[in-house]
């Protein structure tokens, strides 16, 4: 496991990542003679029956693009008069219900409405607003954030700011704030210079200087921090991820681990959590369905692959002898296949 983290050396050669709009390496794609007004019908006969045709809404929420949905949602709006959003919540309940509101809630509304979540009531959930926000591009923080000034007419680094602080509310409102640099050209000596103060401001000094962390790691570009990981192993002799978790602890080292993961490999990130969501006694089904629904048009193929190299058995099985029922099935679909 801890290999994987460890071994830089792809990192020196590989291209700067694609930027996340442009990767097609989802399970889910568009059906072909696709008929909105004919699956809203559909759905509609599922859900006013005596009882609900679950398999109806399995089949068909689940073997359709996004964009579909949103198409199925308007049809069915003005077949039936109601949401089908409305309707599905009115109807199913438990993870059930909530695999299908992530299916037919666009991507952005529905991050804006787990981060709404993650910040409800007292306390935070504190790892559901690191991955999102250590693993999304600036476009898709953007978008998230336009979402949730339009639904609570405040801004999401405003709300974030009440409810958090100290070290880790500075490196999550930089991160919040959608401005990480996008360049996709590398400076090797800004990397060697970064890498300095990195090493100056943990392994070298007794005591860790946060802030040199959280500026370098929230602000630099991708590319430019792959390089940075690798100069700062030449230096130290460590990954700067176990220097992290050596120097740092609580939800700050968490955060910081997190983004140098997702420069490092997104999907094995994603592969990892879903792990750890299915790991153990219980299950974490909200991260599972955060997970698989919202990477299933981007890289659940390359989550998939990740998954398997890293633990030796398919997702898919890992999802088979953890999740079970109708949300079981909808999460097998959307996984797509086995490996």
């Amino acid at each position: 496991m801890d290999s994987l983290w460890d071994d830089l050396d792809s990192l020196v050669d590989s291209p700067a990542p694609v930027p996340v709009t442009s990767v097609h390496r989802g399970t889910v794609q568009p059906k072909a003679d696709f008929d909105a007004g004919e699956d809203a019908a559909a759905l509609k006969e599922a859900i006013e029956g005596i009882g609900t045709d679950e398999k109806v809404l399995v089949d068909i929420l689940t073997r359709r693009s996004g964009a579909q949905r949103q198409l199925i949602c308007e049809a069915y709006q003005e077949a039936a008069g109601r949401s089908l959003l409305e309707d599905l919540k009115g109807d199913t309940d438990d993870d059930f219900q909530h695999v299908l509101v992530a299916l037919v809630t666009p991507l952005a509304a529905f991050d804006c409405h787990e981060v709404m979540r993650a910040m409800k009531g007292l306390g935070t959930e504190d790892s559901t607003l690191i991955e999102i926000f250590a693993s999304r591009s600036n476009q898709q923080v953007k978008a998230l954030s336009d979402v949730y000034l339009q639904e609570t007419e405040k801004l999401v680094t405003l709300d974030l700011k009440s409810e958090l602080s100290g070290d880790f509310s500075e490196a999550l409102l930089l991160l919040a704030k959608g401005e990480r640099d996008e360049s996709r050209s590398v400076d090797t000596e800004q990397a060697q210079e970064d890498a300095k103060t990195l090493y100056h401001a943990g392994e070298k000094k007794w005591g860790t200087d946060e802030a040199p962390f959280i500026d370098i790691l929230c602000k630099r570009s991708v590319a430019q921090l792959r390089q940075t990981l690798v100069a700062y192993k030449n230096l130290s002799g460590k990954t700067l991820q176990r220097s992290i978790e050596g120097e740092m602890s609580g939800n700050l080292e968490e955060l910081l681990v997190a983004v140098v993961k997702c420069v490092k490999n997104i999907p094995a990130y994603f592969a990892e959590r879903l792990h750890d969501s299915m790991k153990g006694g219980g299950t974490d089904e909200r991260t599972l369905t955060r997970i698989m629904v919202g990477r299933s048009e981007i890289d659940l193929l390359d989550i998939r692959a990740e998954f398997k190299k890293l633990y030796e058995c398919s997702l898919l099985s890992a999802i088979q002898s953890d999740a079970s029922g109708d949300y079981g099935e909808c999460l097998k679909i959307i996984c797509g296949g086995d490996d």
